[in-house]
């Protein structure tokens, strides 16, 4: 690098800031910038901002939101005022935060910090509702980090291992916040199920607001939940009466190895709800009324949704991404798409050979879009809500990267161990590599199930693999079958039952 740290073209890193005015497209750089502390994660604000809901020692507390302005800037602040709500909690049976990832001696130190509880409110701040784990009869399993600096660290933790009895019991209580008094509800149907509140979807003029509040998904009167049982074969989905705690079996999910499930889209208020499903081989989208009636199939077709981004309800358009739709592409690569209700006049937003990763704002006019794949710089661009490109943003300038003599990686595919099904993979060789040497080959495997160890996008999230190529090995990463979500169902499940040698599938 150069003496001049300062040059122009010295390495050293620099971060710079700008300021961009949208009335005058005005760019400003902004000298010594100092970001802002980011919100703190243990806060759970009420749609009014006039309560914060947090834990300490596995008890819920609640501080009001001049306090919490307090500990926005410094969370020691002694003169903070905060108040207890419950005094049972206790480890393995907590409200909110356990320490989970914590060995057991931060545990112990951090037992009398701020934890998040993970509550989330009625929309007018009256009620709020929290998901409850009784783990204490589970018994234990460790983690012991052996490369931690000084002393091996343990980590104690609950787990239910096949075949074992002792299974952790999920409750969901009902808060009135006036009272300070709490309720649970009755959600049983399955022997040692597991229990979700659906949070409503943030809105991106929040993305930066450190009174972003906590809402369910739902109303004043009523909540959205799912229950799982135990084996995964069976998933309900339905609704809470707040005021009589009244039980509504919704949509009900069932297959033969397992099922998963999203967030519903609702639609004015309920009224409809668009319900993620892979009940036809694949994940798509279906409308059915507030009682739970199907109405309709929305997308179709052998191609994976991922999920809803928007949802227009005067136009009855559904905004989703997609994978897998596109010809002669890695159908891993994730695209926006926009289709009516009815199921009709399906458009791609942000065609390109690319992985791309959209941001759409709240009222469905423009998204941005990222884009790139393990080969190719990202760029990023602004688009209507028909696809129509705006304008360019940016680049990503490798030029320096490229001078240090960095190479990308390269995307392949081959056929698995049944001669049909296409498997994609990247392979990583060493910046100096020489074809007419021999190189030993390191596959990096992270064979879930339930995920690939394939990067899609250039980020930073190759780092592991090209650091590995760099001494000298040629590092190859490819998918399997029984992996990825985000293609068939069938070949999600392949290995239910039978796990197989994941890495030669």
């Amino acid at each position: 690098d150069r003496k001049d740290k300062k040059a122009a073209d010295s390495m050293q890193k620099k971060i710079f800031s700008f300021r961009y005015d949208l009335a005058t497209t005005k760019l400003t750089e902004i000298p010594n910038y100092s970001k802002p502390k980011p919100k703190p994660r243990w806060g759970s604000v009420a749609p009014d901002s006039s309560a914060i809901i947090f834990s300490r020692n596995y008890n819920l507390y609640w501080m009001d939101r001049e306090n919490y302005k307090k500990a926005v800037k410094n969370e020691d602040d002694s003169t903070i005022v905060e108040h207890q709500l419950t005094k049972d909690g206790v480890k393995f049976y907590s409200y909110g935060s356990d320490g989970d990832g914590e060995n057991n001696v931060e545990n112990e130190k951090n037992n009398k910090k701020r934890r998040g509880a993970y509550v989330l409110w009625s929309p007018n701040s009256k009620y709020f509702v929290l998901d409850r784990t009784d783990s204490r009869k589970v018994k234990d399993l460790w983690v012991i980090n052996s490369v931690t600096p000084g002393r091996p660290t343990l980590e104690t933790y609950k787990y239910q291992m096949p075949g074992e009895a002792e299974a952790p019991k999920d409750e969901t209580l009902l808060f009135d916040f006036a009272a300070k008094t709490s309720k649970k509800l009755n959600l049983s149907a399955f022997k040692d199920q597991t229990i979700g509140v659906w949070g409503k979807p943030s809105l991106a003029k929040d993305r930066d607001n450190e009174f972003r509040p906590s809402v369910w998904l739902g109303n004043d009167s009523k909540l959205y939940f799912s229950r799982t049982s135990r084996d995964l074969k069976r998933i309900d989905i339905g609704t809470v009466e707040i005021a009589t705690g009244k039980v509504t079996p919704l949509i009900d999910e069932r297959f033969n190895t397992y099922v998963e499930v999203n967030r519903p889209g609702l639609v004015n208020d309920g009224k409809e709800l668009i319900h993620w499903s892979e009940r036809d081989g694949w994940a798509h989208f279906y409308l059915f009324d507030g009682n739970g009636k199907l109405k309709n199939q929305i997308t179709k077709g052998s191609f994976h949704c991922e999920s809803i981004v928007n949802i227009d309800e005067k136009n009855r358009v559904l905004y989703f991404t997609a994978n897998g739709r596109e010809a002669k592409e890695d159908p891993y690569y994730l695209h926006l798409y926009s289709i009516n209700f009815d199921g009709s006049n399906l458009k791609l937003l942000n065609p390109g050979d690319f992985d791309h990763a959209s941001s759409m704002n709240d009222n469905n006019t423009f998204f941005v879009d990222n884009y790139s794949r393990v080969n190719t710089a990202p760029k990023s661009g602004v688009y209507d809500k028909n696809g129509r490109k705006v304008m360019d943003l940016e680049t990503t300038d490798l030029s320096l990267l490229m001078a240090a003599g960095y190479k990308f990686p390269e995307p392949f595919k081959v056929k698995a161990d049944d001669g049909i099904t296409d498997l994609y993979g990247v392979m990583y060789k060493p910046f100096d590599f020489d074809p007419a040497k021999k190189y030993p080959i390191i596959e990096y495997v992270y064979p879930g199930p339930q995920t690939e160890a394939v990067n899609k996008a250039f980020t930073k999230g190759m780092d592991r693999t090209e650091r590995l190529a760099q001494f000298g090995y040629i590092v190859i990463t490819v998918g399997n079958r029984g992996g990825n979500p985000s293609r068939s169902k069938w070949y999600h499940t392949y290995g239910y039952g039978n796990l197989r040698d994941y890495g030669l599938a």
